[in-house]
């Protein structure tokens, strides 16, 4: 299984953005779909998931409210809606999916298998 991340660039504060992340291969081995992201000299950070089967939707509280995850029925997209853009946004973010189901949702990079190469957000002040 590949993905591949798309829709990053620069946008301004309190600006909008949707990134996509395009599932390729067996997409019957996806379980949980996440987003993450790693700001200049700063550790990966989780954004949120959403999970599989259920659809339930985890976010981190610096996003929560402003980000929203969503995933196609057929699991081949992945989508992260951003708004209200601000500054401390600005970070490469990575998709990811994971290979087995987890009662709790994972908000751990380990727990992810799949990743894809990530796309650069810049939000301008």
């Amino acid at each position: 299984v590949q993905l591949q991340a798309s829709g990053g660039g620069l946008v301004q504060t309190g600006g909008s953005m949707r990134l996509s992340c395009k599932a390729l291969g067996q997409t019957d081995r996806l379980f949980h779909a996440g987003w993450f992201r790693q700001a200049p000299g700063k550790e990966r950070e989780y954004v949120g998931t959403v999970t599989y089967p259920e659809g339930k939707e985890d976010y981190a509280d610096s996003v929560k409210g402003r980000f929203t995850i969503s995933r196609s029925r057929v699991k081949d997209t992945i989508s992260l809606q951003m708004n209200n853009l601000k500054p401390e946004d600005t970070a490469i973010y990575y998709c990811a999916s994971t290979s087995e189901y987890y009662l709790t949702i994972p908000r751990r990079a380990e727990r992810y298998d799949y990743w894809g190469q990530g796309t650069l957000v810049t939000v301008s002040s």
